[in-house]
């Protein structure tokens, strides 16, 4: 499983975390840019990947249909693209069990 950053998140998020995230996408990237948060969300799911956003918007969806695809809700605020990065490198062990965690539908990164 990997990571597909929502539009509101750069596109060059995918490159500058493959290292920890080798397979990750970015919804633009992906073709996506005009489509719905149940699009973004059926594309995820179908993709095994999880999807990263700052809005709520992701984390109502899975509140209501449930997992997948699972959900990285960042709490930052609107800071630089450097900040998601460190944000994301800061708490990639944190990540990674969450992604292997079968129970396991939201996680919050502050």
């Amino acid at each position: 499983m990997s990571l597909l950053f929502d539009q509101n998140l750069s596109r060059r998020l995918p490159q500058l975390l493959a290292a920890e995230f080798p397979a990750a996408e970015q919804v633009i990237a992906a073709g996506l840019s005009n489509a719905d948060d149940l699009d973004v969300w059926e594309y995820a799911a179908s993709r095994s990947l999880a999807v990263v956003s700052k809005d709520s918007d992701f984390v109502e969806l899975s509140e209501r249909l449930g997992p997948p695809p699972k959900v990285i809700w960042l709490q930052g605020g609107n800071g630089p693209t450097r900040e998601v990065v460190a944000l994301i490198r800061a708490n990639a062990a944190d990540i990674l069990r969450f992604l292997a965690d079968p129970g396991a539908a939201v996680l919050e990164l502050v």
